[in-house]
């Protein structure tokens, strides 16, 4: 199978185990406070014309996604009008179809999501809206009420990370993609590949009930006679039954009693499932092309002898590989190492919940039924530590290894390290973007400060003015919370700002002065 099947929260009692032991009287108090006085939903519709509950969007947030949406679709086209005549090397044509799929809206469930959607050029392939970054952290699904629980990732250079696995030697897992590891690679040998595959079926993303729906969709799409070249006539030779518009019309998840509720003959949904395979490697193929993944930053305009930092930016590094501690995770490279700027490995560095994350209000049934979360406000992200003991409840695309599942405890509140490389890639110096597995951070300045000082700085109070500068929320869960390389670095504000300027050399499409 491409895809393990979709599982729902395994009850509340889990969710009142997992609280976090330190997660002190007044966070607590703030984060309910903030949870019971958000806009009570509106009733809308859906695309399909379904009545379903909505959160209820600002007028600039509408604006916005007006605008990704309609530079999706001119992306789309000028991509579709390159079939005329496509690439004559297979490498080429393999990113191609990837770039066509991952800009394709159909492969969502009310049409109107594609994967890009969360992960645009101009912000660095994460999250290409400043609003939801700055109101929410996480984005809305194809069915525009439900809300992910985690901020969008970047997809540069994410096709490098190594297949998971463990290093004894370390003590650490390492390797695969998504925030929680769980793309592990394992099955198809690419995290990236596997990674691609988890939002088409999570009913809070693009929301198909079958991964099959995905290969039904795509075999009506112009791209069809490409994908055939390249993976075969078979890929799309498969027999549909004759409820399958229905079926893929209606949100997922699937029933409990009809996992795969596209009715395929056996045969035929092997068919689909290595069809699958091949349109999210066909992804991974083009996040890893120079397009995506371009190793053209200033920073490797320095490294090449092609350009000099300012001296902020040297100081800036300097203390990237000095006092800040950054370089023991974010590693710049060592022998054998290209300079990626993660360790690939998963650390808690204490994040605070964020409250304004919409996950926390769906704990309740939508107008389809269907309850994203069923541990509500008392909702713990437990990362890497929840992966591997219970699985994603929301979309799994590797299966859990069960020799790994001892690990659980010692990654509980652990999440991967992400590359720092388009940190701060954003199309406009007023644009905001989130940091941090659930966005609670609005600038690189604010994590930066946070790193320095959230064992310094004292706990907000409800309301605190001060927060993001002057205190710290209690952070989400305590658990293997990393207290060497974090919380009290001794950095003077001057120096906090030269590690920002460093991070912004980390930008692609630097062009060195006189280069033509």
């Amino acid at each position: 199978m491409a895809l393990a099947a979709i599982s729902s929260p395994e009850g509340d009692e889990m969710g009142k185990n997992c609280l976090p032991p330190v997660l002190d009287m007044f966070r607590s108090i703030s984060l309910a406070v903030a949870i019971a006085a958000a806009t009570p939903p509106a009733f809308g519709r859906d695309l399909d014309g379904r009545d379903n509950r909505v959160s209820s969007f600002s007028p600039a947030t509408l604006e916005e996604i007006s605008r990704i949406e309609n530079e999706i679709d001119r992306i789309e086209g000028e991509t579709i009008a390159r079939l005329t005549s496509p690439p004559d090397n297979q490498v080429q044509q393999i990113e191609l179809l990837g770039k066509l799929l991952l800009y394709d809206n159909e492969l969502s469930v009310n049409r109107n999501e594609a994967c890009a959607f969360c992960h645009m050029p101009e912000a660095g392939f994460t999250g290409p809206s400043s609003e939801l970054n700055r109101t929410t952290g996480s984005y809305p699904g194809s069915v525009r009420t439900r809300f992910s629980e985690r901020k969008p990732q970047t997809h540069t250079y994410a096709p490098l990370s190594p297949v998971l696995h463990y290093n004894e030697g370390q003590g650490d897992l390492v390797g695969g993609n998504f925030w929680d590891m769980r793309a592990t690679g394992r099955r198809l040998g690419n995290p990236a590949a596997e990674q691609a595959e988890g939002p088409p079926t999570n009913p809070v993303e693009m929301g198909l009930a079958d991964f099959a729906c995905a290969v039904y969709r795509a075999a009506r799409r112009p791209y069809r006679p490409l994908f055939e070249s390249v993976w075969g006539a078979q890929a799309f030779a498969i027999s549909w039954p004759p409820e399958t518009e229905d079926v893929c019309n209606r949100p997922g998840p699937p029933p409990a009693n009809d996992p795969s509720p596209v009715h395929l003959a056996p045969v035929d949904r092997g068919r689909a499932a290595a069809t699958f395979d091949q349109m999210a490697q066909s992804i991974a193929s083009y996040e890893a092309s120079h397009e995506v993944t371009a190793f053209s930053s200033k920073y490797d305009a320095v490294q090449a002898g092609k350009a000099r930092f300012t001296a902020q930016e040297q100081q800036g590094y300097d203390l990237f590989r000095g006092r800040a501690k950054c370089n023991e995770c974010h590693r710049d490279g060592g022998p054998g190492e290209e300079p990626l700027f993660t360790d690939f490995t998963a650390s808690n560095i204490g994040t605070p919940a964020n409250p304004d994350l919409p996950y926390y209000a769906e704990g309740e049934a939508d107008a389809l039924g269907y309850v994203a979360n069923k541990r509500g406000p008392s909702f713990v992200d437990l990362g890497v530590g929840g992966f591997l003991a219970d699985g994603h409840p929301l979309s799994q695309p590797s299966a859990v290894d069960a020799r790994w599942k001892p690990l659980a405890a010692q990654n509980r509140g652990r999440f991967k390290v992400p590359t720092l490389r388009n940190v701060d890639k954003r199309p406009s110096p007023d644009f905001v973007k989130a940091y941090g597995h659930n966005g609670y951070f609005k600038s690189l300045k604010q994590i930066v400060h946070f790193y320095n000082t959230r064992d310094v700085l004292p706990r907000c109070a409800p309301n605190d003015q001060r927060e993001g500068t002057g205190c710290w929320p209690a952070p989400e869960t305590t658990e293997n919370m990393n207290k060497s390389k974090v919380g009290n670095l001794g950095l003077a504000i001057e120096e906090e700002d030269a590690l920002v300027a460093f991070m912004q050399t980390l930008t692609d499409g630097f062009a060195p002065a006189g280069r033509k």
